[in-house]
């Protein structure tokens, strides 16, 4: 958890999604408002880490390029490290989840290309009432319908987007609350 709840870090994953071997160059230019320096010292990180590993290396005007993959295995919370997550932990993994989507958003809005409509750019927020029945189920079609989607591999037709549902709830079901008014009572 310590390495992934890091806003740098994160972003580097995100960018070797797809099963896509990258050098340090690469990353650089795909988090052009991070600098060499720190790509560089937290992809260091990441590889002693584990989370990502040398997928191959050249020579390149006498110097060693390395190409590096990540490690799915290693990139991600599985139940226990959730479990064992403290309300703070679980306060900086989120805080640092936004962190990295409003930068990610902001890089994509300073570039000359952007256009929020017609790429269909989304950021809604919906507040849904759901019983727990209902909330596993939603969470169930959810991943039936985004798993097969995580295994597409970059092609030149396919742009990387960053997806994020989030889900908490914002108050408890109460024994006394009131019951919801008759809707279908026109004298209300």
């Amino acid at each position: 958890m310590e390495l992934l709840a890091h806003p740098v870090r994160l972003r580097i994953v995100h960018a070797m999604r797809g099963d896509r071997e990258l050098t340090t160059g690469q990353l650089c230019a795909r988090i052009p408002d991070t600098s060499k320096a720190m790509v560089y010292r937290h992809v260091d990180l990441l590889v002693t880490g584990g989370i990502l590993e040398v997928a191959g290396e050249r020579r390149v005007r006498g110097a060693v390029e390395r190409r590096y993959r990540l490690r799915h295995d290693r990139a991600v919370l599985d139940a226990d490290a959730l479990a064992a997550m403290t309300p703070d932990d679980h306060r900086r993994v989120f805080a640092t989840s936004m962190a990295v989507l409003v930068t990610e958003f902001n890089a994509y809005l300073d570039r000359d290309d952007a256009d929020p409509v017609a790429d269909l750019v989304g950021y809604r927020q919906h507040a849904l009432w759901l019983t727990r029945g209902e909330l596993e189920q939603m969470i169930n079609e959810l991943r039936r319908v985004i798993l097969p989607l995580l295994a597409n591999q970059p092609t030149p037709d396919r742009a990387q987007h960053l997806l994020s549902p989030i889900f908490f709830p914002v108050e408890q079901p109460s024994a006394d609350s009131e019951p919801s008014p008759d809707h279908s009572d026109p004298s209300r």
